[in-house]
């Protein structure tokens, strides 16, 4: 027996209405551009504090506040890793 018309235009409804969904979706997963460079600036930035510090002898990037120097630099390093965590 034959398929109705009303039924092969509702499958090619429901056909074309779950495309639509997926483009939609993958258009949502695409971070923003900001985002890398933000990132990438972010892991150099506490890399570079943290090299600093110890090439220094502990002088240095910002004198008399000692050790603390150690967590500004990995403070840095991890707003770059949560930052990651949002890159698709």
């Amino acid at each position: 027996m034959p398929k109705s018309k009303l039924r092969k235009k509702v499958q090619e409804q429901h056909a074309h209405e779950e495309q639509h969904h997926i483009e939609e979706d993958s258009a949502i997963l695409e971070s923003p551009s900001w985002l890398a460079p933000v990132m990438v600036a972010n892991f150099l930035i506490g890399l570079f504090w943290i090299v600093v510090f110890y090439v220094s002898q502990t002088l240095y990037p910002i004198p008399g506040i000692g050790a603390w120097n150690m967590i500004i630099g990995f403070s840095f390093i991890a707003v770059g890793f949560s930052l990651a965590t949002k890159w698709r």
